[in-house]
């Protein structure tokens, strides 16, 4: 992996630069030479149908699958450990068997962040999250919309540069999906670059400064979103805001 020199001492690892991203399973290529720049602190949504390789993409930028060929560059890192600056987030957020408290000290544990600082990171990560008085309880036990909540609680408290998420509200309703982008929008505004997919068109809209319209693992356009919205160049993006099959 290539780095740069860092030219924003507030940017951290970004930009993220992609350049011909090619990523093959079973005989087939799933992501197609894709390539883009990510700025810092922008809020970049990905966008497609089901299938589209929108999860894959993020999975491939986090550094959890290594590409087939193509190169991902932190153009900001230095001599920086990309993966310690950034965080993800799934669909289905992974509860450790520990308290709420619990699972975000783990994640700061991990990042070895001294004893003191971590109970204070814990505390306003909780207060933040609005979990605080569920501390002492069993991840486990919380609703699936909590459970989220704390996922980016876990997140957030590792004050990434970046935080990629993955359909982070596709199982809930539109009551907890407010709750959840309002965090989303803390956490931005908090100083981290958003990267989410999802296929929904309304949380596109409210969410991104910029979108990523990938189909079939090609990504056909990338702009910004209201030009994507108001002026799709391609005959696959305007099906898509169209609500039209394009396969």
């Amino acid at each position: 992996m290539a780095t740069g020199q860092n030219t924003d001492p507030g940017a951290g690892i970004l930009p993220l630069t992609v350049r011909d991203l090619r990523f093959d399973a079973g005989g087939r290529a799933l992501i197609k030479d894709v390539s883009f720049t990510l700025q810092p602190r922008a809020r970049t949504v990905v966008l497609g149908h089901n299938g589209a390789g929108k999860s894959l993409l993020l999975r491939l930028c986090h550094g959890l699958i290594q590409p087939t060929g193509g190169e991902i560059r932190w153009d900001g890192a230095g001599d920086a450990s990309p993966v310690r600056r950034q965080a993800m987030v799934f669909q289905r957020p992974v509860m450790l068997r520990r308290t709420v408290a619990e699972n975000v000290d783990y994640a700061l544990r991990l990042r070895q962040t001294p004893t003191r600082e971590r109970r204070a990171l814990v505390a306003e990560a909780l207060r933040k999250t609005k979990l605080n008085r569920h501390a002492d309880r069993p991840a486990r036990t919380l609703s699936f919309g909590e459970q989220q909540r704390l996922a980016l609680a876990r997140a957030w408290a590792l004050k990434p540069d970046i935080l990629f998420l993955d359909e982070p509200t596709a199982s809930l309703d539109p009551a907890v999906t407010r709750t959840i982008e309002a965090l989303i929008r803390a956490i931005h505004e908090s100083g981290t670059a958003i990267v989410m997919s999802t296929h929904d068109l309304g949380q596109a809209r409210r969410i991104a400064d910029d979108i990523l319209f990938l189909h079939r693992g090609r990504l056909v356009e990338h702009r910004p979103t209201e030009a994507l919205f108001d002026d799709p160049q391609s005959a696959e993006a305007r099906a898509f805001i169209a609500g039209e099959l394009y396969w």
